[in-house]
Order: C-alpha cells, then structure tokens, then sequence
C-alpha cells in the first residue's frame, strides 16, 4: 500500500539515509541466509555463541512501526523486515535506531526471491502486515498471499511456525483463505475485527491509518498443514481453483458498502457506475 507514504521531507537524500542507518540495514539478505539468528546477534565475549531464540519475517515491512514495536517486546527474537521500497528501508533503519532496538534489521528484497534470503526451516513466522492488494486478476500473482507465495513461506517455515495476515480488505481476506488451502496450510485463527480481539498487538502505521478512516482489521494466522502437500503443475506453481480477481470477493450490493478497502476505491465506483448502467461485470 505503498500510495499512502507520505512526501518526503525537504533536503532528504535516500543514499545518506541509508549509509547514516546502515548498521540495521542487510543490504545482501541472500548472504545471511542460513545464519540470520547467529550473524545478526550482538557480539558477546561471554556467549561467542549467541544467537536469537526465533527469526521473524515482517514482509512488506514499509517504515517498520509494527516491526520496531514487536522487536522491542521480544528481544530474544530477530525481526528481519523486507520490503521492495529502499525509501521504506531508510525509514525503518532510522526508527531502530532512534529506538535502541538491535534487534530489528531491515533489507530490500521481494516475495519472488525469499528462498535465496533464507534457508529452510529457518523462520518461526512471516508477517503480513496490510499488504498491497492488487484487485485485477492479472496482478494476482503479485499478493504476498497468492498460493505461489504461501509455498515459499511454507518452505521457510519451521514445524509449527505461523502466516499471520492483516488488512482492512475483506475481498483480500477471503481470497487468502482460500489461497491457504491450497498451498496447504491449516488455519489457527481467522478475525474480522482483529483489533478487538488482539488490542495489544504492535500497530503498523497502515493500520493506524485506515483505521481512523473506520476500516475493522481482518486477520488470518495459518500453519503448514504436515499431511497436506499444495498440488503443483510442471513449472512448481499451485495449481489455481479459486477465483483470481479481487472483484469475485466483493459484496453483491455495491451501493451500501459502509468501507470500501484502500487500492479499490477506485474499482468500487466503477463497478457502480457500471451497475447503475445495467453493464456490471465482476470479471476484470
């Protein structure tokens, strides 16, 4: 959701940012991959052998609020924080910093390329934290919770690790429930009013700002189901049985939608106008 950062302020320089924070930034993750736990953890003559009890993956981290706030609640886990955006990274290097949390490092990186950032068993959880949602069905392979995406998290995941999603769209909400079962995972726990149920969890900044426009948080946390495998065809991608545009997942009634999802006002007010035409259509 990346159309909600704000502009950035005067005289900024991305390349400063980034060297000023650089000691919470990975900028070659693919190189940790493996040793996240011990390679990160703060040298101790006393312990030469330290590491971090867990390793987390905050996907899609954006400016690190939630990721800042979990990393301070539990320091004997690494929270490592991704996200494609190097302006994103420069600002969650800052908050760890200006924290004193070391355990928060952040690194540029996508979805496609997880498996080469770590190895497999190595993550406890991966968080998804009001991920972008990407309405038409061209773009849906491009979710953080398209099938092909869960299968990396399920490699990466050790035994009884978890998926937790958050977001204020139910269309993505309900595609992701039917997206886990096919990439074979069991689900644990699924809201549609999260905050209400889990108050103390950190708050990302998205969530704090859909929030106060009257978005309710939807969540979803998952587990790899050990008896059942994702069917895959020939090139190693899940085979897809659900509907892929985020129109199918929409309401029938349009007109008196009390919230319309962030990345789909657009779309909803089309499709309206389309209706009150006679012309509406949920295939993109």
């Amino acid at each position: 959701m990346h159309a909600l950062h704000a502009r950035l302020p005067k005289n900024f320089v991305l390349e400063e940012r980034l060297e000023r924070y650089a000691d919470s930034i990975e900028a070659s993750p693919a190189s940790y991959a493996g040793c996240w736990a011990e390679a990160c953890h703060p040298l101790d003559a006393a312990a030469p052998h330290a590491r971090y009890d867990r390793v987390v993956l905050d996907m899609g981290c954006g400016k690190g609020a939630s990721t800042v706030e979990a990393a301070e609640r539990e320091p004997g886990t690494l929270f490592v924080g991704v996200d494609l955006e190097p302006i994103c990274i420069a600002y969650a290097a800052q908050r760890a910093q200006e924290a004193g949390v070391a355990n928060a490092v952040f690194a540029p990186g996508v979805a496609s390329k997880l498996e080469e950032y770590f190895s497999p068993d190595e993550l406890s959880q991966v968080i998804l934290n009001f991920p972008t949602p990407f309405p038409r069905k061209k773009e849906a392979w491009q979710r953080l919770t398209h099938a092909d995406n869960l299968v990396r998290y399920r490699r990466l995941l050790a035994p009884g690790g978890v998926v937790t999603l958050k977001t204020d769209s139910s269309p993505l909400w309900e595609f992701t429930r039917g997206q886990l079962a096919l990439a074979g995972f069991r689900t644990l726990w699924e809201s549609t009013d999260a905050r209400l149920e889990r108050p103390d969890d950190p708050m990302s900044w998205y969530e704090r700002r859909l929030s106060a426009q009257g978005a309710k948080v939807l969540a979803i946390e998952a587990t790899p189901d050990p008896t059942r495998e994702p069917d895959l065809d020939a090139d190693g991608r899940v085979r897809q049985t659900m509907p892929l545009s985020l129109i199918d997942y929409l309401p029938d009634d349009l007109e008196h939608m009390d919230y319309i999802p962030h990345g789909m006002q657009g779309t909803v007010i089309n499709l309206r106008n389309l209706a009150r035409k006679g012309h509406f259509d949920r295939h993109l």
